[in-house]
């Protein structure tokens, strides 16, 4: 859609080069929900592109993903054989609704910037216990979990002028196995509910909750739960109010659809670890 509002596009190249915000500013990475619907209110884009962000870099201790990485991009990264997790960004990829063309323009800051409860990137990157490293406007830098950055349904903790610079995830939790559950209400519809869990070598339990909630939740055992401490756990750590609704599903079923798939992912881990 084109956006006949906007009067100005600037292209900094480095952080320095970013101009100061102001009402009727916003960041242009990938533009998929930006370019979908008029945006009457912006006179100004600020393009990302000639930041020239390294989209996927591997350090000794963690991954670290751009803001203006693609799904794209994403997706094909070949990841070491010890990341046990790895299999976790293929399916969180493939939750997105969207095309081929849309894997290589959305970019995975965009996901989370948006703050959709049904975003896949967000269910990714805060059950790999990702954090966020925000540039504040005023020119600091912040560093915020995943898990604590989205606030609520297209709510998260970016001030005016913030930008979401990259997402780093540790070593530590790409290596831990994972289980991976979704559902949606159509066969192709967005996620109702989205979970994924992972068992540490030290019989630690993680399972991080997404699409059915406002917000991620992330819940941790030191020791495997059985199924009714599970529950038990869910139950108290996801009020009923924390529940999304929406067209695609209302709040007694995803919350129905969370306890069950919750279960799955426990019996699935539990097996795993039990075999030789």
């Amino acid at each position: 859609m084109d956006l006949n509002t906007i009067t100005t596009v600037a292209h900094p190249q480095t952080r320095a080069q970013l101009p100061v915000w102001t009402a009727g500013d916003a960041w242009l990475a990938g533009g998929t929900w930006l370019f979908s619907e008029p945006q009457v209110h912006l006179t100004r884009l600020i393009d990302l592109t000639d930041l020239n962000w390294p989209a996927l870099t591997i350090t000794e201790s963690h991954l670290t993903i751009a803001a203006t990485c693609t799904v794209a991009q994403l997706d094909a990264l070949a990841c070491p054989a010890d990341w046990l997790a790895a299999p976790l960004i293929s399916q969180c990829c493939r939750a997105f609704l969207a095309s081929f063309k849309i894997w290589k323009t959305a970019t995975v800051g965009g996901n989370l910037c948006m703050s959709l409860p049904a975003g896949p990137m967000i269910s990714l990157t805060s059950a790999l216990d990702g954090v966020c490293t925000i540039w504040k406007a005023d020119g600091g830098e912040q560093k915020i979990p995943v898990v604590e950055f989205v606030t609520g349904n297209q709510r998260n903790r970016l001030a005016p002028g913030d930008l979401l610079r990259q997402i780093d995830i540790p070593h530590a939790a790409l290596k831990r196995r994972s289980a991976f559950r979704q559902i949606s209400l159509a066969p192709v519809g967005r996620s109702a509910a989205l979970l994924v869990g992972s068992l540490d070598a030290d019989g630690t339990l993680m399972l991080s909750v997404t699409a059915s909630t406002v917000r991620p939740v992330q819940l941790s055992f030191p020791k495997p739960p059985d199924a009714r401490a599970l529950r038990a756990a869910i139950e108290q750590q996801i009020p009923d109010a924390l529940y999304h609704t929406d067209i695609h599903g209302k709040p007694l079923w995803r919350k129905h659809m969370t306890l069950r798939l919750a279960e799955e992912i426990r019996g699935e881990l539990l097996d795993t670890a039990a075999r030789p």
